[in-house]
Parts: structure tokens; sequence; C-alpha cells
């Protein structure tokens, strides 16, 4: 029997629905707040995400499904979402019929990582990005609209975690301190935190291995080396979500590694993942469009972890589960006949109604409209047909009414209204 490839998974029917819903309610919210949504190819240029997440990064690296596509050069699965996002907000030139574009997409990402609790390598994701907008408001806004998803989901056992990465005039003091301490502690470090801290000390400060976390324990703050522009804009940020009453943690752990990445990043965490604790994550990144080879516009965004969510929302799936309104328990080839054009004429009607073909005897057939939970129950034998008058039984209640054939669509829908 061949099976799954390891860190892949089905998301089977009874599972589907949970995954509407929350899609539902992504979509449903983010069209209040003005996103439009956007459908984007999962096979992108590698090119594109080397310069995106940066060629030195883990993904990059060691994560990316990447292979030949011939003379054309190297593709990937994507990774992730908000480089192609950028790349079709600056090849359709979006920004020429206004700079300011709120967009939104779902669907699936590609890592080959080790899967573990609530992580696969084929995993989907939530990604929401705003463009052409500077100002603080909008950094608020998008926070406060991913903590509302959330309790529109009842999640209530989460912390918003934020911080300020600053600019490129603060950041390199920043730097330059960090690099400092790095430096002093560097034999305390993983393997991987010693390649980071020369090409990009930054991401130390965001390794989970418990060494590395315990040795930066003294790290400086970024937020002490902001610059006044950088100061007020966090300042701005924060007194906005204590506006809207969105509770917050400022993190000073909480880094971006990349140069494009600026001023305002968020998280959304968790208890209830174990260590990968963050289901929710984003920023400013206001550098990015331009190093993907189009104009100087500010961008900020987000991006949810939609296995994981799934995971931790506690939604009873049985809720969610679409009932048949009406089981047709049809005895006889003759009643088979007619039941399957009732069967499809209130199908086109809007009525979700089920039979079975076999032939089975109506105690079988009763079970089985047990077992999908059926509301109703349409008795049919050839009795039946002769009198013309069929027998609906109320599955709930147990009460039963006769139906005249001639009108037995309309019947239906009537006693279903």
């Amino acid at each position: 029997m061949i099976q799954l490839i390891r860190g892949f998974k089905d998301i089977l029917p009874e599972e589907i629905a949970v995954w509407q819903h929350i899609e539902k309610t992504a979509r449903s919210l983010f069209a209040d707040f003005g996103f439009k949504e956007i459908r984007l190819p999962i096979l992108e240029h590698s090119e594109l995400f080397k310069r995106s997440i940066g060629e030195d990064t883990d993904i990059v690296e060691k994560e990316m499904y990447t292979f030949s596509d011939g003379k054309r050069g190297m593709i990937t699965l994507r990774p992730e979402a908000t480089a192609s996002v950028v790349r079709s907000y600056i090849q359709h030139k979006m920004y020429a019929k206004d700079p300011v574009q709120k967009l939104y997409t779902i669907g699936p990402m590609f890592r080959r990582e080790r899967p573990q609790k609530g992580r696969y390598r084929q995993f989907y994701q939530i990604d929401a990005e705003v463009f052409g907008v500077n100002s603080p408001f909008i950094d608020a806004q998008i926070i406060f609209m991913l903590v509302t998803f959330f309790n529109r989901l009842s999640i209530t056992d989460l912390e918003t975690h934020i911080n300020s990465l600053g600019c490129p005039e603060c950041r390199p003091r920043f730097q330059k301190r960090l690099l400092g301490l790095i430096t002093s502690v560097k034999s305390e470090l993983c393997i991987d935190c010693e390649k980071r801290s020369t090409k990009n000390p930054l991401r130390v400060l965001d390794c989970k291995v418990p060494t590395c976390k315990k040795a930066m324990e003294d790290a400086p703050s970024i937020l002490d080396f902001l610059c006044k522009d950088c100061d007020n804009h966090f300042e701005k940020v924060k007194a906005l979500l204590d506006k809207r009453q969105v509770s917050f943690v400022v993190d000073k752990q909480l880094v971006r590694g990349l140069d494009y990445y600026t001023r305002t990043a968020f998280e959304i965490q968790t208890s209830l993942l174990g260590a990968q604790n963050a289901v929710a994550g984003g920023g400013r990144y206001d550098g990015l469009v331009k190093t993907l080879g189009g104009p100087a516009q500010p961008a900020i965004g987000f991006a949810i972890g939609f296995d994981r969510l799934v995971e931790i929302a506690g939604i009873n799936k049985e809720d969610f589960i679409s009932k048949p309104d009406i089981f047709i328990a049809a005895l006889g080839e003759k009643c088979i006949d007619t039941a399957f054009e009732w069967v499809c004429t209130l199908n086109i009607k809007g009525v979700k109604c089920e039979m079975d073909f076999s032939g089975k005897s109506l105690k079988s057939l009763m079970k089985k409209a047990d077992k999908l939970n059926a509301k109703h129950v349409l008795i049919v034998g050839e009795d039946e047909l002769e009198t013309r008058t069929v027998t609906l039984r109320n599955m709930s209640t147990k009460k039963q009414v006769s139906i005249e054939t001639d009108s037995l669509v309309e019947s239906i829908q009537e006693v279903l209204k």
C-alpha cells in the first residue's frame, strides 16, 4: 500500500468543514477591513525567494523544494507567500493605479524541514499584506484585525508580542553593540548561531535553542537605539493598541533578520503548541518592494499558520458536518427509479437529499439514515407509489406526516422552512 510522504497530510472531509469555517471567518473580516483576495502560483523563480528571504537563511539554504526547469533556470515551491504577493504587486504595476493596496491570500506553502506538532512540509497559511502606507495607524490596525480574527474564533490562550526593528539609520548602532555581546558568548552558541553571527547577528536573538537563549539573556534592546522617528512610530503604535484595548508584550527578543524589515514586528503566541509557540507573525518591510525591483513603497503584513490554528481553535468538527435534510428509503427497483428522480430534483432545489441504491431492507435503510444523521426520512414502497402518498418521518421528534407524490418537492420544501 502506498502511503503519504512523511510531513504531508490529507485533510479529510470531516475536517474540511472546520477549515472552511476558519476561511469564511477570515474572508469576511478581511473584506470588512478593505482587503481583496489574490490567488498566486505555488511555483516561482528561485531567485525571488533568494532575494526576499535571503540566501544565508535556513529556509533558502536547507528547506526550499528547488529544482531545474531546464533552460528556464531554477524554480521553487513557495516557502512563504509575501514574496509572491510583492512580485505580483510589482509585475502588474498595482502601484500605478493606487499605491495603497490591501491584499490577502490563503493556500499551501512548502518547506523541507523536520515534521513536528503543528508543522508540516506542506502547510497552509493565511497571508495579508498592505502596500503604500507609512503611518503607524496601519500597523496598529492590522494587529487589531489579527487579534479580532482570533477572538472571532473564540481562541483565548494567546499573547501578542511586539517590537520595533528600527530603520537603516538607527539599526547599525544596535547591531554593533549586539555583535560585541555575541563575540563574548560565541562559545555558548549553537553551530547555526555561530554562522549567523557574522552574516546576520539579529537572527541570533531569535534562536530557540536553550543554550543560545540563555547566552543572549543580557542582549541589549533595540528600543534603546531607536532614532526619533522610529521611537515616535513605535510609541504611536502602542498608544493606538492601548486605545483599542489590545493587550500586548513588548518583546526585545522579537526580531526579523533581513535589512528590508523596519520598525514594527509582531507575533501572536500560544502555550498550546509547545516549543513552536507562534501561530501568527508579521512586520513592516518597507525595503522589500524596492529590493525586488519595484518602486520604493512601504509595506506591512502577516501570516497565520493555518495548520496550527486548526489545532488550537478547539472547534468541534461535528458542529460543521453537513447532514442530509432528507434521506429517501426506497424499497424495490421501481421505487428506486422514482426516488432517483426525486433526489435529483430536490438537490437542484437546494435540498440536501441522499438515498441508497442497493435495494436493502427498510431496517438497513433506517440504520443508514441514522448513520448519516439525516434530519428526515422519506419512506417509499410499491404501496406508496400506488396510493401516490409517501411518509416523511422527522428523525428527532419521530413525528410522521403523509405527503402526496404529485406535490412532493413543494411539500418537502414547506416542511423544511
